[in-house]
């Protein structure tokens, strides 16, 4: 007989210690399968995609709760990351957009801010050296191997198998294989998986650096204290927008407790619309946009860097297949659209719950079948595509203030029930420590939507779409898409009347607590029948829990 195949060295490999792959590995390793990390850098390293959402907040919860990793739950609040992990973050308390046109101070009237909610505003803006090094740490605590430094030559997929091939000649076999690098996949390239072109219909070009001395938007801003938001600018991130770009402003220097003195800061740009000039540095470039806007001039007026700009052609790629035989394409390996809206944890996120499981019951029975992971691969798509047409749609905003303001809403209402679908799941599940307290997440007609089982939000995403594409093409008026669109989210009966969503003038959205009472009870008895169960305490099928009796 020929001698047996021996059992590969891991179950799994994930290759990238940033903050997907480690979250992975922690989870992977903390219930009981073998894990190897690879990466050809390592910790601390730079790292963008710092500013933390309402999403990004309530899926590490449900990650730590549902897999028994309790350092992902500590990155979901401010204090929990100044005592467990360190003073380098700042504080999360807003989404804040500024519209900005050439030569000319700001209109107090074209500004919007939406505010964690209550309950969850001590958010962070995350220092991704520190952040991510922390949980590539406890990955290892829970019994994960790593390489660091470990450059990968080849890649073998085999029918039973995958192996790592390093350039110092050592090999690592596994039983799976999850590529949760970046847009450099070794995987991507190894099996052709780029689309060439890319499908997506955003066009973004970017510069970022981390900077000291940048002024806070408040302070720059010459504007009446009437019409100043409650919660400061500077208290959360800050996006300055112009036709077809936006600066952002994410600082980590905003909360007393902060030792860190940097800002991140960065220029993202429709290359269509600006195409990269030639004959300037990042830095010249960045400067040159800055002094179009008096605000952002004075803002930047004598920041500098502290480390290289990094400047990027077109931001934007997507791959055809996500899932094979034995492999996962995970998030950043498999796509990107743009940093707006600040998607990339929050999709991370929702990818790691969907293939953690599979993972760990392919490893109890051995069947590692492609269609047992066909949904990852359904939401990686899904993710990508909303996201893309989300921030095409705004983009294209950025043009008038009047159809911004619809689109925003768009954007940051869908965010609210799709939140609280979640916190009603990571409920059920503290009640019972049932898994099956989170099928619900999959069970869903529009996969990759952040409110993913609402027909009239679909409609209402599909409607801005449409209106938004008309205006690019020049069938319509920017202000008359702002207006049809506007009017379509004031007569939609499943937009809750508490926060002002459906009031043109309210720029402002801030939801208290009392405002977070009045759309729970107006979510059990005056939504729509398929809203109602979203309320706390109500079951699934819409009735009272017993619980809240």
């Amino acid at each position: 007989m020929p001698p047996a195949t021996p059992r590969p060295d891991y179950d799994a490999v994930i290759i990238g210690a940033g903050i997907a792959g480690a979250a992975l590995g922690a989870i992977l390793a903390r219930n009981g399968a073998s894990v190897l990390i690879v990466d050809a850098s390592r910790h601390p390293r730079f790292a963008v995609g710092e500013s933390t959402t309402p999403h990004t907040l309530v899926l590490f919860k449900l990650l730590a709760r549902r897999y028994g990793v309790p350092e992902l739950e500590t990155l979901t609040s401010y204090d929990g990351c100044l005592e467990e992990v360190g003073r380098s973050f700042g504080i999360k308390r807003h989404f804040g957009f500024l519209m900005h046109s050439e030569g000319e101070e700001p209109d107090p009237r074209h500004a919007n801010q939406f505010n964690t909610p209550a309950k969850l505003n001590q958010s962070s803006h995350l220092f991704r050296q520190d952040s991510d090094a922390y949980l590539f740490h406890a990955a290892v605590r829970y019994g994960c191997d790593a390489r660091l430094d470990y450059r990968i030559t080849d890649l073998d997929l085999e029918r039973d198998r995958v192996t790592v091939h390093g350039e110092d000649g050592s090999s690592y076999t596994a039983r799976y294989l999850v590529d949760a690098s970046g847009f450099r996949s070794v995987l991507a390239r190894k099996l052709g998986l780029r689309e060439e072109p890319t499908r997506l219909k955003h066009h973004s070009r970017s510069m970022f650096t981390h900077m000291v001395n940048v002024k806070t938007t408040d302070e720059c801003l010459r504007m009446p204290p009437g019409e100043m938001p409650d919660v400061p600018w500077f208290q959360g991130t800050m996006h300055h927008m112009f036709p077809r770009g936006w600066f952002w402003v994410i600082p980590f220097n905003n909360e007393p407790r902060s030792r860190n003195t940097l800002v991140s800061v960065g220029l993202t740009l429709d290359e269509r619309r600006h195409p990269r000039a030639a004959d300037m540095s990042p830095a010249e470039e960045f400067a040159s946009y800055a002094e179009r806007f008096p605000a952002v001039q004075r803002i930047f007026a004598d920041a500098r860097p502290v480390r290289e700009w990094v400047s990027t052609d077109r931001l934007q790629y997507s791959s055809s297949r996500t899932i094979g035989h034995r492999w996962c394409l995970m998030s950043h390996a498999a796509g990107f659209v743009d940093p707006l809206f600040s998607r990339g944890l929050s999709n991370t996120a929702e990818v790691i719950n969907a293939l953690a499981w599979r993972l760990l019951a392919a490893f109890d029975d051995d069947d590692f079948d492609e269609e047992r992971f066909a949904f990852v691969e359904r939401l990686e798509q899904g993710l990508i595509d909303y996201n893309d047409a989300m921030v095409n749609a705004s983009f294209i905003g950025f043009e008038d203030y009047e159809l911004w303001n619809a689109v925003f809403r768009v954007w940051a209402y869908g965010g609210v029930p799709g939140n609280m679908r979640l916190e009603r799941m990571i409920d059920r599940f503290g009640e019972s420590g049932d898994p099956a307290a989170f099928d619900a997440v999959e069970d869903v007609p529009n996969v990759g939507l952040w409110w993913p089982d609402s027909p009239g939000y679909r409609a209402l995403f599909d409607e801005m779409v449409r209106l938004c594409d008309e205006v690019d093409t020049g069938g319509l008026s920017a202000p008359a898409a702002g207006k049809a669109l506007m009017d379509r989210i004031a007569s939609a009966d499943f937009v809750a009347p508490s926060f002002g969503f459906r009031e043109r003038d309210v720029r402002f959205i801030n939801p208290t607590r009392q405002m977070l009472r009045d759309m729970a009870r107006w979510m059990a008895e005056e939504a729509p029948e398929d809203m109602r169960h979203l309320a706390p305490g109500m079951r699934p099928d819409g009735g009272k829990a017993a619980a809240a009796r």
